[in-house]
C-alpha cells in the first residue's frame, strides 16, 4: 500500500454549462451550489487543501468572499477533470481528489473512503457508486449508470438504463457518484490526450477517456444520500431533501 501523502482536493466550477448555465452560482434554499459543496468538502480534508477551480470571474468573485481557495484555470478545459489536472500543477498533492462541483449532498466519509480505496490500489483511478433504488433514476439520461466486474473494476459507464433485464423494471444496479481520486500521472495522462475520446465523446462521461487509453478505473461502494444537480430541475430535488433532513433533526 501507497503511504498516504497530502491530498490537494479541487472542485470544477463552470459557467457555462450546457443543461444548467450558471450552475455553480445557483440558489439552494438560499445557499449557491458551489459553497455546499465547499461546505462539505473542508469536512472531509484540511480546509486549507480545498480548491475551487474555474475560468469563470463570477465564480470565482463569489468564492473567494466565503473563504474559499480559488485556482483560476483556462478556458479552453474539456472536461471537469482536465480542469482539474491544469489546477493541480500548482497544488502540492500527492493525491488528487476531484469532487464535482454539482454534488452539494456529499458525504465527507464518502470522500475519505474513495481516498482510502485509491490508497489501496494507486494503479488505478478510484471513483465513487452507489445502488439506484428508483426507476426514475434508471432511466434517466442524466444519471450515469455503471457496469463493474465482482471485482469493482469498471467495465462500462453509460447514461442508458444498463444493466438491463429482458423482464424489464429495475434490476440490481448502481449509479456514479462524482468523487475521483487520481495520481498526478493518472491526470497528466487524461490531460495529455488533448480531445474526448470517441465513447467519452458520445456518453458525456469523462472517466470514459481512462477507460479508452488503458487506464483502469475502480469503483468504490459509498452512500445513497448524494444527490448530483445536472439540471435546473434537480434543485427541488435537493432542496427537498434538505428539508426532510432538517424535519428530522
Amino acid at each position: 500500500m501507497t503511504p498516504p501523502g497530502r491530498i490537494s482536493l479541487v472542485i470544477p466550477a463552470r459557467f457555462e454549462s450546457s443543461r444548467f448555465p450558471g450552475k455553480p452560482l445557483a440558489s439552494i434554499a438560499g445557499t449557491s451550489l458551489v459553497r455546499r459543496v465547499w461546505d462539505r468538502c473542508i469536512l472531509a480534508v484540511d480546509p486549507v487543501d480545498v480548491h475551487v477551480a474555474t475560468d469563470d470571474r463570477r465564480i470565482a468573485d463569489h468564492c473567494r468572499a466565503f473563504g474559499a481557495n480559488v485556482v483560476m484555470t483556462s478556458e479552453a478545459c474539456l472536461t471537469g477533470t482536465d480542469r482539474v489536472a491544469e489546477a493541480a500543477r500548482s497544488l502540492r498533492g500527492d493525491v488528487i481528489v476531484n469532487v464535482q462541483g454539482d454534488e452539494p449532498l456529499i458525504d465527507p466519509a464518502d470522500v475519505r473512503e474513495v481516498v482510502r480505496a485509491f490508497l489501496e490500489s494507486p494503479d488505478s483511478v478510484a471513483c465513487g457508486m452507489c445502488a439506484i433504488d428508483s426507476i426514475e433514476d434508471y432511466e434517466s439520461r442524466t444519471v450515469p449508470k455503471v457496469v463493474t466486474r465482482p471485482d469493482g473494476g469498471l467495465l462500462y459507464m453509460s447514461r442508458a438504463p444498463i444493466p438491463a433485464s429482458k423482464q424489464g423494471g429495475l434490476p440490481p444496479c448502481r449509479r456514479q457518484v462524482c468523487i475521483y481520486a487520481f495520481s498526478r500521472a493518472h491526470l497528466e495522462s487524461f490531460a495529455g490526450v488533448g480531445r474526448k475520446t470517441p465513447l467519452e465523446e458520445i456518453e458525456d462521461i469523462e472517466i470514459l477517456r481512462f477507460l479508452e487509453t488503458g487506464t483502469g478505473v475502480r469503483m468504490v461502494e459509498v452512500g445513497r444520500g448524494s444527490v448530483a444537480v445536472d439540471v435546473p430541475a434537480d434543485v427541488k430535488r435537493v432542496e427537498a431533501i434538505l428539508a426532510r433532513r432538517g424535519a428530522d433533526a
